[in-house]
């Protein structure tokens, strides 16, 4: 458990990053597009290999699809409920004020997703999930940055911002603790529909905030960005 805990705070590290260079410097939106495709990219091929394969190749068909559908729904729903609150552009480098309830919340249920399938991997063969982790941390410090950014030109003062991604972060590590704590004596057909659940609520995730802002910033070239990210997390699972 305090393994998949450690490694869930690297994960969540990489927001401080990603702020610490948002606010120790203007960054160009452009770069800040390009390198959230690039982290998008990763995320995508950790969800595809590392989570739904695996969960595939240990419980069929059907677990992985109720896994995946349950995750979507269940990011769309609290999604919906954060972005009727004010959090709707918590990802956005231009962005109202909004509730900063709603923008605590909508971090959490961005990050906490990435934590448990973290904290999953550990479960397959006791060695941690490298490339869920490079993923997560390299998907981390594009998000802070442009969230962080918006938050700044929104008002919200420097210590406000690292708070909110220290806590983020502490919450990162306690979820990927409790994922491999609970599942560490489950079967392997709960281990798969939790790393399906996962990647379902990842997926959503991006598709809904992180790929809309890559490409608006990023341009013509996110596209080709994002399948760089791909690649290059394709060929770590190899490894």
């Amino acid at each position: 458990m305090l393994e998949a805990g450690l490694w869930g705070l690297v994960g969540g590290l990489a927001l401080l990053v990603g702020a610490g260079v948002a606010l120790s410097r203007p960054v160009p939106s452009k770069v800040i597009g390009l390198v959230m495709a690039f982290g998008a990219g990763v995320l995508i091929s950790a969800l595809a290999f590392e989570l739904t394969e695996t969960a595939f190749e240990a419980a069929g068909g059907t677990v992985v699809v109720v896994g995946l559908l349950a995750g979507a729904l269940t990011f769309y729903l609290g999604d919906l409920v954060i972005d009727r609150r004010g959090g709707n552009d918590r990802k956005r480098s231009e962005q109202a004020a909004g509730s900063a309830g709603a923008l605590v919340l909508g971090t959490l249920l961005d990050g906490i997703p990435e934590s448990v399938a973290i904290g999953a991997s550990l479960l397959d063969g006791g060695m941690v999930g490298t490339t869920v982790v490079i993923a997560v941390f390299l998907s981390n410090v594009p998000e802070s940055l442009a969230a962080s950014t918006g938050l700044r030109a929104a008002g919200r003062s420097v210590r406000w911002i690292l708070a909110l991604w220290t806590a983020v972060a502490v919450a990162s590590a306690l979820a990927a603790g409790l994922g491999y704590a609970v599942l560490g004596g489950a079967d392997p057909a709960a281990m798969a529909a939790t790393q399906a659940f996962a990647a379902g609520a990842i997926l959503t995730m991006l598709a809904d905030t992180m790929m809309p802002e890559a490409l608006e910033k990023g341009g013509s070239s996110a596209g080709l960005v994002t399948t760089l990210g791909f690649v290059l997390a394709f060929l770590l699972a190899q490894a």
